[in-house]
């Protein structure tokens, strides 16, 4: 059995796919529950109890300030990670916001941004270790002037690896907390005895660290960034791609885990084929995680071949994909037609390795749908509008009449209405 292969015609539903984007955390929520009382009302007590009991660990510890790490780390690890700073800064600088300031009706109303003050990021490490993701999830939090940035990441019975330690200090973070799952999401948002509460918990994660941050969030502990699912990538390619780049796309995604998604969207019955059988020839020849990627291909991804690439893009801005590649010979013009996407890789040469690495774009991004109302991580992400106004007495004689009507409709004259009018009837002295 390879991956799926289907054409798509006038009776092909789309529902099972779409419903496996949409993420289902019911059950997990019910998990995760008890784990989030047990932790804010047992502090680090429950926190070192959970980890012995979920990751099989008795650390020594739960935090670990970056500063105070002694070790050495690779050196072509570190120029990576120096080279991936470099591009993510320069991409990240460039979306600070500048202040507003306009004149409405003689008045001056404006903007200011303002950043949030303490942030989590969470770094998985169940599967892999995520160094990339540190860096994505620091750096424009340093940038918007996020004073205080933690690491949350699952601990290694090895210790914190170096890797991990230098990524968190090229990154600018201040404490890596070894503790993974529901329980370190909760630790970072109610905080403990030696872990630092956060306002803002970002990154990915499993369902239970997903199911964590959507209950905190509900109940107002944090704000995140979005509720992520697994993680997946949709390719819209017609015969101008290379089928043994594209299925090279594929697998990248599926060696994340077993529920990640990768999905082709075609024209040609015929290249369709050809990626499919790049697949089953990549997965002899390159062993490595074969389990998951086999996992992930036969039983979450699919090829859909469709009349046309409009079609391809029409289920593309319906599944919303969180990495989406253009690899046809219009990809520029396909772009413009796309509404709902995480981030979008376009042409041969723009595979999603180079976002999740190097490029500088972010890759901490919506899943399940969500690029449908969430965003990449950004410095926005970090950033708080603040409005405000200063009102002439000119303006506020002029557009009283207005208020008046207005809170006379809504019954709040006596006060609402009263507040502007008594300003006009002591000859404009305060």
């Amino acid at each position: 059995m390879s991956i799926r292969i289907r054409e798509v015609g006038k009776d092909f539903s789309f529902e099972p796919i779409l419903q496996r984007a949409k993420q289902d955390l019911n059950d997990t929520l019910a998990l995760v529950r008890p784990i989030l009382d047990q932790v804010r009302e047992g502090g680090d007590k429950a926190v070192y109890e959970l980890t012995q009991k979920f990751d099989r660990i008795k650390p020594e510890k739960l935090v670990y300030p970056v500063s105070e790490w002694k070790g050495k780390a690779d050196p072509e690890l570190v120029a990576a990670l120096e080279k991936a700073k470099e591009n993510i800064e320069i991409f990240h600088k460039a979306q600070i916001p500048a202040d507003l300031d306009v004149k409405v009706s003689g008045n001056t109303l404006g903007i200011r941004y303002t950043p949030i003050e303490s942030v989590t990021v969470y770094a998985p490490g169940g599967k892999a270790l995520y160094p990339s993701t540190i860096l994505m999830g620091v750096i424009p939090a340093k940038i918007a002037g996020v004073k205080n940035i933690q690491i949350v990441t699952p601990p290694q019975k090895e210790g914190i690896p170096d890797g991990l330690y230098a990524a968190a200090k090229i990154a600018g973070a201040d404490s890596i907390v070894t503790v993974g799952g529901a329980q370190g999401i909760a630790a970072a948002s109610y905080g403990t005895e030696t872990i630092s509460r956060s306002e803002f918990v970002i990154g990915p994660g499993n369902k239970f660290v997903t199911a964590a941050k959507v209950l905190l969030s509900g109940q107002g502990v944090i704000g995140i960034d979005s509720p992520a699912g697994p993680s997946e990538v949709l390719v819209i390619a017609d015969n101008f791609a290379n089928p043994n780049w594209v299925a090279a796309d594929l697998l990248s995604q599926a060696e994340h885990g077993e529920d990640s998604a990768a999905i082709l969207c075609t024209d040609s019955l015929e290249f369709a084929k050809k990626v499919s059988a790049e697949i089953d020839k990549a997965l002899k020849e390159r062993p490595k995680r074969e389990a998951i990627k086999r996992a992930s291909i036969e039983n979450e991804s699919w090829i859909l071949v469709f009349s046309n690439l409009e079609e391809c893009v029409n289920f593309s801005n319906l599944y919303a994909p969180e990495h989406l590649e253009i690899q046809t010979e219009n990809y520029h013009e396909l772009f413009k037609k796309i509404t709902h996407a995480g981030s979008v890789f376009l042409g041969p040469y723009s595979p999603v390795a180079m976002g999740d690495y190097i490029s500088g774009t972010n890759h901490i991004l919506p899943t399940a749908g969500g690029s449908r109302i969430f965003s990449s991580l950004g410095v926005l992400t970090f950033l708080k509008r603040v409005t405000y106004q200063e009102v002439t007495r000119d303006s506020l004689e002029k557009l009283y009449p207005y208020v008046k009507v207005l809170s006379e409709f809504e019954g709040l004259d006596e006060e609402h209405g009263n507040s502007v009018k008594v300003r006009l009837s002591q000859n404009g002295k305060p």
